[in-house]
């Protein structure tokens, strides 16, 4: 299978990466803005599971994102089977106090980039194969679901998100293309831990990278447009 995973240098998207290595079979393009920490997990990869991966550095609020991304895309002239829009941005502050440079980096990570993502893969895809897209979006971002002081610009993106999930899995649902967004509940990672130093998380990013990649391999046939609620608690 051919895959692509964004925001993959460390957390989830770093686990999802080993979690599809394992198959050596699987060829995965892997896109970050660390260039350090991706040939980190380059080396990881070749090492614990003797799978050559494909990484590339880019970055999400670059103006050139469009056209960086076209160049990694022409390197890789392949379908993708799966694509992870992983990649996230979050800032624990009160609404009042964000500035508009947050707010933008926010919606450029969480939103525009995928969007930018998808429009350049979607014309690449063979029409003959299927296609699972995966969104990660947060509990957050989930209708109904307790929210929180001081994520308001966080969570209204991934609201964003997982609505365009919905809407994208309705347009396509005629070209192999099936489109769904996990919204997390709280996972134990270093982006958690810099919003809310003080709280533990209930589920590793190991055990959520194992589920992410799981739901991505097996249950395209189940699952379309839908927005899917991934937590230990009640929304």
């Amino acid at each position: 299978m051919n895959i692509l995973i964004t925001g993959a240098s460390k957390g989830i998207g770093f686990e999802v990466v080993k979690q599809f290595t394992k198959n050596t079979d699987n060829k995965i393009i892997a896109l970050s803005r660390d260039k350090e920490l991706l040939q980190n997990l380059k080396k990881v990869c070749e090492t614990e599971f003797n799978n050559k991966i494909y990484v590339h550095s880019i970055d999400f609020l670059s103006n050139s994102l469009s056209e960086d991304l076209d160049k990694i895309l022409l390197e890789h002239k392949y379908h993708f089977d799966i694509i992870i829009n992983n990649a996230g941005y979050l800032i624990n502050k009160p609404f009042s106090e964000t500035t508009k440079q947050e707010i933008r980096n926010t919606y450029q990570t969480n939103v525009f980039a995928p969007i930018t993502i998808l429009q350049a893969v979607f014309p690449l895809l063979d029409n003959k194969k299927h296609c699972h897209i995966i969104n990660i979006g947060s509990m957050g971002g989930y209708q109904g679901s307790v929210k929180f002081p001081g994520l308001s610009i966080y969570s209204s993106s991934k609201a964003a998100l997982a609505n365009l999930t919905e809407c994208l899995a309705e347009e396509y649902k005629e070209k192999q293309i099936t489109i769904n967004c996990l919204a997390l509940g709280s996972v134990q990672t270093e982006m958690l831990n810099n919003a809310f130093p003080d709280y533990k998380a209930q589920v590793t990013a190991t055990e959520m990278a194992m589920f992410i990649a799981n739901f991505a391999l097996t249950q395209s046939n189940y699952f379309n447009g839908k927005v899917i609620p991934i937590s230990k608690t009640t929304p």
